[in-house]
C-alpha cells in the first residue's frame, strides 16, 4: 500500500517504478512550471488552491504552466479492507485539518472499491487532447483536474465510471459525447501512459511535485504540501520578479 507522509504531504510511488537512468531535461525555452500530480492523490487535493494560484501567477507573467499525470495508483491493486479504509479516513481527516480542503467519507462505506487512478488521470489527459484539438484555453485543464478532485474527495463519486465526467464537462462547456469518445480511445490510453513515463523520466516519484525549468534545465520547486504564499515567494525569488 502506498503511504503518504503526514508531515511533508508527500505521496510516493514504489522505488522499482523509477527508471535507472532518470533525466530532468525538457525541450523548451524560457521559464516553465511543471506540476506533476494525480487527481486521486489526497495531498494533491490538499494543495489544489496553491496550484491554482501558481497557474494564475504563471499566466500573469507569461510563464508556461503544464500538468503531467503521475499515476499514483494506476492499475489499482490495493485490497479494499478495513486497514486500507482506516488509512484513507485518517489521511483525509488530517489533510482536511491541515489544508482546509473539504473531504467526504461516504466512499469509505462502499463494500467494494478499486482505487485505480488511471481512469481519472486519463480523463485529464483526454481534456488536454481536446484542448489542443479544439483550441480551448489552456486553463481548462487545471479546472477539469480540480473539478475531478472535488467530485471524488468531497462528493465520494467514482472517477472510473465515464458518466462521472458528464456534469464536469457541462460546467466547463465541453461536449460530453466528444469527451467520452476520446476518453475511451486508444489515443487517450496511450497518451496517459506517456505521461506516466515522462514523470518517471523526470525522476519524479512522489506527488504533488512542482518543477521549475529554464531553457530545458529542471529543478524541484516543491514536493508535498506548501501554501500558495510560500510557493509564490520561492518562485518569484527564482525568476527574479
Amino acid at each position: 500500500m502506498i503511504e503518504c507522509d503526514p508531515v511533508t504531504g508527500v505521496c510516493q510511488i514504489p522505488e522499482q517504478d523509477k527508471p535507472e537512468e532518470a533525466t530532468v531535461a525538457v525541450k523548451q525555452t524560457g521559464w516553465a512550471v511543471h506540476y506533476v500530480g494525480d487527481p486521486m492523490c489526497s495531498w494533491c487535493w490538499g494543495i489544489s488552491p496553491t496550484v491554482e494560484a501558481v497557474e494564475a501567477f504563471c499566466e500573469s507573467q507569461d510563464i508556461e504552466f503544464t500538468i503531467t499525470m503521475g499515476g499514483l495508483r494506476a492499475g489499482g491493486g490495493d485490497v479494499w479492507n478495513e486497514r486500507f479504509k482506516t488509512f484513507l479516513r485518517n489521511e483525509w481527516q488530517h489533510i482536511g485539518q491541515v489544508t482546509g480542503q473539504p473531504f467526504g467519507f461516504t466512499l469509505l462505506e462502499a463494500p467494494h472499491f478499486d482505487y485505480d487512478t488511471e481512469p481519472a488521470c486519463r480523463a485529464v489527459t483526454t481534456v488536454k487532447l481536446l484542448q489542443g484539438r479544439n483550441g480551448l484555453p489552456k486553463t481548462i485543464v487545471l479546472k477539469f483536474f480540480s473539478a475531478v478532485q472535488h467530485k471524488f474527495y468531497a462528493e465520494g463519486q467514482d472517477p472510473k465510471v465515464v458518466d462521472f465526467y458528464a456534469g464536469i464537462c457541462a460546467d466547463l462547456g465541453l461536449d460530453f459525447d466528444e469527451f467520452r469518445t476520446a476518453f475511451e480511445s486508444a489515443e487517450a490510453q496511450q497518451a496517459v501512459q506517456q505521461e506516466f513515463s515522462r514523470c518517471r523520466q523526470w525522476g519524479v516519484r512522489s506527488f504533488p511535485t512542482l518543477l521549475l525549468a529554464y531553457n530545458g534545465e529542471m529543478e524541484v520547486l516543491a514536493q508535498g504540501y506548501v501554501t500558495a504564499e510560500q510557493l509564490l515567494s520561492k518562485l518569484q525569488q527564482k525568476i527574479k520578479v
